[in-house]
């Protein structure tokens, strides 16, 4: 049950996208690739990975005493049985993904992965380190409950985060038709932007369907081209600074808080949540920690 095993073994294909990459910035681009955080972010991944390792030891218990307790079972050899856990996982990646821009305690994990400053592919590998502890791995618990077994939902999620690999550039221009159904790197763009308009929007891992069906879609535009990181920048490229500068953050303004009001605002709510400030709407805000 560790969702990073298919990554690996996609690792080297991983690697021959970004040297085209790289030829791709000095040759159309005539610019320098963003070696540095390139660099972090595979510091990222090795410590991700590491994590992965453990993660099951961890959270594999409470995977097999909620599939004992399912309410059904489904057959993952029938027909029906991968499309369905198909739709109701990035039913479910959708909310989670949601949920980790819009709840800070969640964000605070989520936040590395929008650090860098330039869109390329290595940044699909800069994940956070602190799942085990945001509680990343709670949101697919109801799919076990269902009746999916616990290694059909942590290799459906491999399989969608292997994916999002691609999204994850600006050498790839918009795909046509594929643009209505598919999250693309186009869609992907502004989801890691902070321009306003584009900020919080397209949470959707293979599909982009439940973004245009729940309003937080956004098309990228020509006229407003996409500025990436985080509001409030981390300037490092250290990979422990990288994925604990959010904690360190959300940990200081619940030790400066004045009331338990506060204190959970500053842990739960949105991240830029301030007492006696109007909450930040959404796509107005977020990310603002």
């Amino acid at each position: 049950m560790d969702h990073t095993r298919i990554g690996m073994y996609a690792f080297p294909a991983f690697l021959a996208l970004i040297a085209l990459e790289a030829w791709w910035y000095a040759r159309a681009r005539n610019a320098g690739y963003p070696w540095a955080e390139s660099a972090a972010s595979l510091g990222m991944a090795v410590g991700y990975r590491l994590i992965g390792i453990a993660t099951p030891l961890v959270v594999g218990g409470v995977y097999l005493w909620v599939w004992d307790r399912r309410l059904w079972t489904v057959p993952m050899d029938a027909w029906w049985s991968w499309p369905l856990l198909f739709v109701l996982f990035e039913f479910t990646y959708y909310w989670f993904h949601r949920f980790s821009h819009e709840c800070r305690w969640l964000w605070a994990t989520h936040a590395p992965h929008h650090s860098p400053t330039h869109l390329t592919f290595s940044a699909a590998y800069r994940l956070g380190w602190t799942g085990l502890v945001s509680g990343t791995w709670l949101f697919w618990l109801p799919l076990m409950t269902l009746g999916f077994p616990p290694w059909a939902v942590v290799l459906m999620l491999g399989a969608n985060l292997t994916y999002q690999f691609w999204l994850h550039t600006e050498m790839i221009g918009r795909l046509g038709p594929l643009e209505a159904v598919l999250n693309t790197p186009s869609h992907h763009r502004v989801h890691h932007s902070t321009n306003d308009g584009y900020l919080d929007r397209n949470y959707g891992g293979v599909v982009i369907f439940w973004d245009r069906l729940f309003g937080t879609f956004a098309a990228e535009r020509e006229d407003e081209p996409c500025r990436y990181g985080l509001v409030h920048p981390i300037e490092s490229n250290n990979p422990f600074v990288l994925a604990f500068t959010e904690w360190v953050r959300l940990c200081r303004d619940v030790w400066r808080a004045r009331t338990w009001r506060a204190r959970l605002g500053h842990a739960f709510g949105r991240p830029g949540w301030h007492a006696g400030k109007e909450r930040p709407a959404l796509g107005a805000g977020i990310q603002q920690a």
